[in-house]
């Protein structure tokens, strides 16, 4: 529901008219001597860019206020039932998304902010689940398997709202995932449950397992937050920015691709949202796969936790940077663009065994308070990476512009990795618990005398 809005747009605008001012230089590829461009028909809005980069990121103005409660009241309360009425009241507007286009940009805005605030609490929420749920040597893979879940519905919602949008009109793409929304939010009630602890048909074995495997690092009394110690941590910090520098990218990707597909290469609705999936199925593949090397090199001592947090963030996060510039200069080889710009998206599923684990091993019991944080300051990038890009091209859709777009993601995904890379720790915080701070002190004071003159 977050992303077919990316799809429906490129049928929602009346192109026609809004080209009508739109500066084409000779840095443009021509159209496709087999295009089936032409059979495409306008929508009714005359939406310029900038007012499109407007509607595409007003989603994020709600989703980022909702982050840091979502996950407070998560680690209180369970994320079970704040997740799911969080998804429904996405979904029940998600309904409602044809009738508030129609009335007025305002009121569509206003919709998909409210959107915003009901998914909002989804990945926080997510997180404080996980640190219940997940052994420590797991949390790569765990993790992984539960947030490539966003790409796989990537996957299967792009193509098919390019094909319900072709076929059916736009509408039809919000009215069908509205309803799916509310018919998975009844299966969610049903079949999940918060913790171990709370789950009916799990075997005492695994039960068992899960909670020697975590320990003492996850409290079953709700505790807390250390607010100034979390806020005065130099890890923390350094999440927040990597988090930033994921999202800016990945963002300009889920929002504009489809965009750069039927502006610059010139495909048609539905050509162009089974290519703009491919990114994502690619990163769903990576995400999975990685998760399980980065857990055997843990389980097994081939490299430290954090060494191995930070290599495969790098990867995550370098790897998309390159392919984003190899992209803008691939030019009008729509083979080669397609590859590059598929690649980019897929290796940065990498970065689910980088930073995105890392909440969960700094602080099991305020993995949530902590996404919500990260995710929270992150999703800012969601109106400003698609604001940012549309003051770029507004009436400039030719190469050179989208280059520059492209240049900035990979600077900024560059900078991002190197903050992780240097500040980043992966090391149990102190004031996680009273069992993390002793060891903490303990740690200090064994430093100290060894420090100290014989």
């Amino acid at each position: 529901m977050r992303v077919n809005l990316s799809v429906a747009i490129v049928a929602m605008v009346n192109n026609t008219a809004v080209g009508t001012n739109v500066t084409y230089s000779n840095d443009t590829c021509p159209f496709p001597t087999n295009s089936s461009t032409s059979t495409t028909a306008d929508g009714p809005f005359n939406w310029d860019e900038r007012e499109q980069g407007l509607i595409l990121g007003a989603f994020f103005y709600g989703y980022v206020v909702t982050q840091v409660p979502g996950g407070r009241l998560a680690e209180m309360w369970g994320g079970k039932w704040l997740y799911g009425i969080g998804v429904l009241i996405t979904a029940v507007f998600t309904l409602l998304t044809p009738l508030a286009a129609y009335t007025s940009v305002g009121v569509f805005t206003a919709v998909r902010i409210i959107e915003g605030l009901g998914e909002g609490v989804t990945f926080p929420a997510m997180h404080a689940m996980l640190s219940k749920w997940s052994p420590p040597n797991e949390r790569s893979k765990m993790g992984s398997r539960v947030y490539c879940g966003a790409q796989v519905g990537t996957v299967i919602s792009m193509p098919i709202s390019g094909y319900m949008a072709d076929r059916f009109g736009w509408e039809s793409v919000f009215y069908v995932f509205g309803v799916l929304g509310i018919l998975w939010f009844v299966g969610w009630a049903i079949f999940v449950f918060d913790s171990p602890d709370s789950h009916p048909t799990i075997s005492r074995e695994e039960r068992e397992y899960i909670r020697k495997s975590i320990g003492t690092a996850h409290s079953t009394d709700v505790r807390p937050v250390p607010w100034k110690s979390i806020l005065t941590s130099l890890p923390v910090w350094a999440l927040v920015l990597t988090h930033i520098s994921q999202n800016w990218g990945f963002y300009t990707l889920l929002t504009e691709l489809p965009t750069y597909m039927k502006n610059i290469l010139h495909f048609d609705i539905k050509e162009n949202a089974f290519v703009s999936a491919l990114p994502y199925f690619l990163s769903w593949f990576f995400s999975v796969s990685s998760s399980i090397v980065a857990d055997a090199i843990i389980d097994k001592n081939v490299m430290s936790r954090s060494v191995t947090r930070k290599l495969f963030n790098s990867l995550g996060f370098c790897l998309p940077g390159i392919f984003l510039v190899l992209a803008g200069y691939s030019g009008c080889n729509v083979d080669s663009t397609i590859i590059f710009l598929a690649f980019a998206g897929g290796t940065n599923g990498l970065h689910y065994s980088g930073f995105m684990s890392t909440h969960l091993d700094m602080s099991p019991n305020f993995a949530g308070t902590l996404l919500g944080i990260t995710n929270g300051f992150a999703n800012i990038m969601g109106f400003l990476a698609p604001g940012f890009t549309g003051y770029i091209i507004n009436q400039h859709q030719d190469l050179e512009h989208w280059r520059f777009v492209f240049f900035v993601a990979a600077i900024v995904y560059f900078a991002g990795n190197m903050i992780f890379v240097v500040f980043g720790n992966t090391k149990e915080q102190a004031w996680n618990s009273d069992e993390a701070r002793r060891r903490s002190l303990d740690y200090e004071e064994l430093a100290t005398s060894d420090n100290e003159p014989d």
